[in-house]
């Protein structure tokens, strides 16, 4: 069976430790591989690692923890995660398609643009400082792409 790989319908990688909830903009469904194992793929079908996306980051913006990657440049596809990706826990979201979000019962929900939501066990400065550096990341990039 073929491994998913990331797309420009990609949402959100939403962790389920072995297996993983794949967010898209017209369907959700859960696949047997973990959401690190997903990205690591999807990284080096766009012709890079995941530890060489995050040493670019690094190089760029200068954040070594929770990372924000690159996983295709020409369209966008910049995930961050939620927690350490050492950790099968570990959630992507694809910053760029995140509508609003906001605390809901002690728990944080992320509202996408095409409707989905998903609730994670995380605080707001931690996923607002996650969508900042991914933001710095895009700008920063679509900078030195106008600078050529």
């Amino acid at each position: 069976m073929e491994k998913y790989k990331i797309n420009e319908k990609t949402i959100a990688l939403y962790s389920l430790d072995a297996r993983t909830r794949v967010y898209e903009e017209d369907k959700c469904f859960v696949v047997d591989e973990n959401a690190n194992s997903i990205m690591e793929s999807s990284c080096s079908y766009f012709g890079s690692s995941l530890e060489g996306r995050r040493k670019g980051t690094t190089s760029l913006i200068g954040v070594k923890y929770k990372v924000p990657v690159v996983v295709e440049e020409s369209k966008r596809i910049i995930f961050f995660p939620t927690e350490s990706s050492k950790k099968t826990s570990c959630t992507w979201i694809r910053f760029n398609k995140i509508e609003n979000y906001y605390y809901h019962q002690g728990r944080l929900v992320l509202c996408f643009k095409n409707g989905d939501k998903i609730v994670l066990d995380h605080s707001l400065p931690v996923i607002e400082n996650q969508i900042l550096r991914s933001t710095r990341l895009e700008a920063l990039i679509r900078e030195r792409k106008n600078e050529n």
